[in-house]
């Protein structure tokens, strides 16, 4: 009768059978579960395929009757659940025609419900829950959770879980899974694209590149497009051994053999499967798919050219005789010259990087041994995930806990606010800036005034002769004005130089589209977005890039009717005043996540930066240009990055014992707010006074950073207790640091009290009158033992800040000391600038050292 308790055998002979058929049947009874795997049922028989990946085309419901000992079956489709059930024990012949019946069901149900869209999802699994059964986790997964052909990755170091391959439904049920913590779909992220070392405080012979042997034996990892492994920049000419610690390998593959590293290329993999994966299930994240062979290499040598800039920047040899085309001619050299090299390559050409793949990476580089990462890669749609759904954050925080620096790129959205991407208070988040070096050129209108611009164009020269002027947008028709593909028209355009508006395509690209129309040169204006800020191109035809405001003035002229102009190119220019200055395209702050954390963190050289080139791409990437060059001159907080990191692998060769956080703090309170003219910085994009919310605590300064007197350092606890502050509760924190977390229920901790190297103090709108807040740090001397610093405070206008105690002493026996800070508004008399804030510091001061934290004050709502 139904309802009655069925014998064991009969249960687990139906489960047999509905397993086979790949059904994830979910009960609408009662179910006791005494051991994982066990099921008692009472009222009904639910058969339950512990995890199993549900049908493709959705979860669907059985039911079975008994009537007079033969199976009636029923068979309904669910949205929210399946069922099976039988009235009474079934004999051996209605047992075989009852799955006769299942699998007419399940084929015909098939037949009306085709597979829908497959994606990757990555799953975060409690791991402390793994049956002790399975010999691994992955003998779990395959198990218990899906099937083994549908897993891309199993994550084991800075986490733990999986990516699969499944439907949208099939993910919804693991979900469910009382060990699942945490599932997130597959997302694509974006690339953020020689006198440097000496603009940042560098010299031959002495100060940190001396004190740290050129960073000798520290080990970067640089996640990117691979590496082009000839160029000079990566030759290990006089390197010791490959330190003993090193695990890693070198994955061979599509002209890359183990010969391809050495002393200085340690290591170097390549990680597909979430690439391949995104384009090849019927759709779902687009940009991936199958490796294009015609244009990409199936192993960690680099089809794109970026990762062997990036790598190079943070770690490239000595290169006498370098240059871009004459341009930047010199000495090349990375930050750590002697620091060694390990790739991950986990971008694609065209296609971006997967999230499932970087994770994997994260993974596999801390497992291998690296002391830096550099990680020159971001959202690309302007959006920030919450910490516990994105893996960039996941992965740095388990490198980051077990001593492993990251470095990460802030993003090219600005100037506009609350930009910045990487946002997570374990990495450390870099802008760009210039360096003292461009690469000018002149546009000469025909009335004889000169508009300056820049460009890297090393071909043949218009030689001073006048073309006829044309502004394509002056017709109205955007795609004209920003010279898209087949939007200009050859009649107006040929024989003339052609103004274009930067933006929705490729800048070199627009040049590309002049010449096919018949156009002997370009001049590219930037909108008022980008304001005055411009990087050089090495272009196809004649042309330079020029500024909101010289563009506007060589617009006007064309209008005038018979208007005409040439371009002077003036090659390589040293010296240039004021730099540095704040690109126009760095992320800005403030943090949209928790403004509580000033980011970016810092600045470092990121405009028009020489590093190692591949030899699959010309300089400017597009598919028609077929220049070699050895080295190539690019911009993006994607190049500010490797500079901290090859930064962070000097003072980790200086300072061995150093954490994570006493090396990032080392970096932000010696950086500089001042240009080379020892005036405030500037912004490129309006010229005007900059901010902490443009450049953090500074620009990079190693001259001052192995030596820093005090750092701000942090632990494990530490982060979690941030955590804990912004309202994650237990399970969520577990899925960023692994383990369960207990947050305090009476004295909440405050997101503010994290101690890191900036303060920034946010009060409500709401209120009135008197508001004050304090704010406690804590700070350890690297420096002199007997050392006494004395506090220095610059508060912003209308506000009193007031530090507590006002000297710090520190001996042999007391090398850590804790201070608070106090900071009191008064509404009626609180002026905010321009960006929402005021600005001011707080500076500790023993006659050597100065160790300076920024100070924000603004007042925000939390939404």
């Amino acid at each position: 009768m139904e309802g009655r308790v069925l014998q064991k055998s009969t249960l687990v002979l139906w489960t047999s059978l509905v397993e086979q058929l790949e059904v994830n049947v979910r009960t609408q009874a009662k179910i006791l579960r005494k051991r994982r795997g066990t099921l008692c049922l009472l009222g009904s028989l639910s058969c339950y395929s512990p995890g199993k990946a549900s049908w493709p085309g959705g979860r669907r419901s059985c039911h079975l009757s008994i009537e007079g000992g033969f199976p009636n079956l029923s068979r309904t489709q669910s949205n929210t659940h399946t069922h099976t059930s039988l009235s009474q024990k079934p004999s051996p012949m209605a047992l075989l025609l009852c799955s006769l019946f299942i699998v007419f069901f399940v084929v015909a149900g098939d037949a009306v419900h085709p597979d829908p869209i497959i994606k990757t999802y990555i799953f975060r699994v409690d791991g402390q829950s793994k049956p002790s059964i399975f010999p691994t986790h992955y003998h779990w997964y395959t198990s218990e959770f899906t099937e083994s052909t549908t897993i891309l990755h199993v994550y084991d170091t800075v986490f733990r879980g999986f990516s699969a391959s499944l439907t949208s439904s099939q993910a919804s049920v693991l979900g469910t899974h009382p060990s699942v913590l945490a599932v997130f779909e597959d997302r694509r992220r974006e690339l953020h694209t020689t006198r440097s070392p000496q603009f940042v405080g560098l010299r031959n012979q002495r100060g940190l590149w001396s004190e740290s042997d050129y960073g000798s034996d520290v080990i970067v990892g640089v996640f990117d497009t691979g590496i082009w492994p000839e160029r000079r920049s990566f030759s290990d000419l006089n390197l010791g051994p490959v330190p003993k610690r090193w695990k890693g390998v070198c994955q061979t593959g599509v002209r890359f053999t183990s010969r391809n590293c050495n002393r200085k290329i340690i290591g170097a993999r390549f990680f597909s499967k979430g690439h391949e994966a995104a384009g090849g299930m019927g759709g779902g994240i687009g940009f991936g798919g199958a490796i294009n062979d015609t244009v990409e290499f199936r192993s960690p040598r680099d089809a794109d050219g970026h990762g062997t800039h990036t790598a190079s920047t943070a770690a490239g040899r000595y290169v006498f005789k370098a240059s871009m085309s004459g341009y930047a001619a010199g000495i090349a050299k990375g930050v750590a010259p002697k620091a060694r090299l390990a790739v991950y390559k986990v971008c694609w050409r065209g296609a971006g990087c997967f999230d499932s793949d970087i994770l994997a990476a994260f993974d596999a580089a801390v497992n291998d041994g690296v002391d830096v990462i550099s990680i020159s890669i971001g959202g690309g749609d302007g959006i920030s995930s919450p910490y516990y759904l994105d893996p960039i954050a996941i992965g740095a925080y388990g490198a980051v806990s077990r001593g492993v620096f990251v470095s990460s790129s802030a993003g090219n959205d600005g100037p506009n606010g609350m930009s910045v991407t990487n946002l997570a208070p374990w990495l450390t988040t870099v802008g760009a800036g210039t360096i003292d070096r461009n690469f000018p050129a002149e546009v000469i209108l025909g009335d004889g005034r000169k508009l300056a611009g820049v460009s890297l164009y090393s071909g043949p020269a218009i030689s001073g002769k006048k073309y006829p002027l044309i502004y394509p947008g002056k017709s109205g028709i955007l795609s004209a004005s920003l010279c898209m593909d087949n939007a200009l028209d050859p009649n107006l355009v040929r024989g003339k130089i052609v103004i274009c508006d930067r933006g929705s395509s490729p800048r070199v690209a627009k040049g590309l589209v002049v010449k096919k129309a018949g156009g002997v040169g370009m001049i590219l204006s930037n909108g008022v977005s980008n304001g005055e800020g411009l990087v050089g191109d090495a272009h196809l035809i004649p042309a330079c890039s020029v500024g909101s405001d010289e563009g506007d003035v060589i617009k006007a002229y064309a209008a005038t009717g018979r208007a005409s102009a040439t371009i002077n190119f003036k090659g390589t220019v040293l010296g240039i005043k004021p730099a540095p200055v704040v690109a126009s395209f760095s992320g800005r702050g403030p943090n949209g996540m928790n403004p509580e954390i000033l980011k970016p963190d810092l600045i470092a050289p990121g405009v028009n930066i020489l590093a190692a080139w591949t030899d699959a791409v010309g300089p400017t990437g597009l598919d028609s240009d077929d220049r070699k060059t050895e080295f190539n001159i690019l911009s993006g907080t994607s190049m500010s990055c490797p500079h901290v990191s090859g930064a962070a692998a000097l003072l980790k060769s200086a300072h061995p014992d150093w954490s994570p956080a006493a090396i990032k703090s080392a970096i932000m309170t010696t950086a500089s707010t001042v240009n080379k003219q020892l005036q405030p910085m500037t912004d490129e994009s309006t010229g005007n006074a900059t901010t902490p919310y443009d450049f953090g605590a500074g620009h990079l300064n190693l001259d001052l950073a192995m030596d820093p007197g005090l750092v701000y350092d942090l632990t494990n606890e530490d982060y979690v207790s941030f955590l804990c502050a912004i309202g994650y509760g237990p399970k969520t924190i577990q899925v960023i640091t692994r383990s369960p977390a207990v947050c305090p229920m009476r004295h909440k901790p405050v997101p503010e009290n994290l101690n890191y190297p900036s303060i920034a103090a946010l009060f409500s709108t709401g209120k009135k009158g008197g508001l004050t807040k304090t704010f406690v740090r804590r700070v350890r001397n690297v420096g002199d033992v007997n050392s006494v610093y004395t506090v220095k405070v610059e508060a912003p206008k209308g506000v009193t800040v007031v530090v507590r105690p006002g000297k710090l002493v520190f001996s042999d026996k007391i090398r850590e000391l804790s201070y608070y800070v106090t900071v009191k508004v008064d509404r009626s008399n609180l002026v905010m600038g321009i960006s929402g804030a005021i600005f001011g510091s707080v500076s500790w001061v023993d006659g050597k050292h100065v160790v300076r934290s920024p100070l924000v004050v603004t007042q925000l709502d939390a939404l």
